[in-house]
């Protein structure tokens, strides 16, 4: 069993910065990769940004350039730095962990709220 907590969410005002993470507790054996989500009201949740524990990277379009994903394996924490941040990028953002041959687990949300 694996429990993920996240922290770091909040209020901001456009243009701002965020750093969102995620710290993973159990056994992490076989962990592949390692991701952020979110979901707006009334949409499907959707991918952000995912880094695989070879450090390859991937980035959803709209946030390319403003947002970066980074992890501390030894840790088994995942950051999501979000820059120049937009009332678009409001959101519940989740973090993700996946592993090879048997289940994903989901973190329990963190708000994020970009307004001015």
């Amino acid at each position: 069993q694996v429990q993920l907590v996240e922290s770091g969410g909040g209020l901001v005002q456009p243009g701002e910065s965020l750093r969102l993470s995620c710290a993973a507790s159990g056994n992490i054996f076989r962990l592949n990769v390692m991701g952020w989500y979110r979901q707006a009201p009334g949409k499907q949740r959707e991918l952000v940004a995912e880094v695989t524990i070879g450090g390859r990277t991937n980035y959803a379009d709209s946030v390319k350039g403003r947002f970066f994903i980074s992890r501390d394996t030894p840790k088994s924490t995942v950051y999501l730095q979000m820059n120049n941040l937009k009332p678009e990028d409001t959101a519940v953002y989740y973090c993700n962990f996946g592993f090879i041959a048997t289940q994903s687990y989901w973190g329990q949300g963190t708000q994020v709220t970009v307004s001015s």
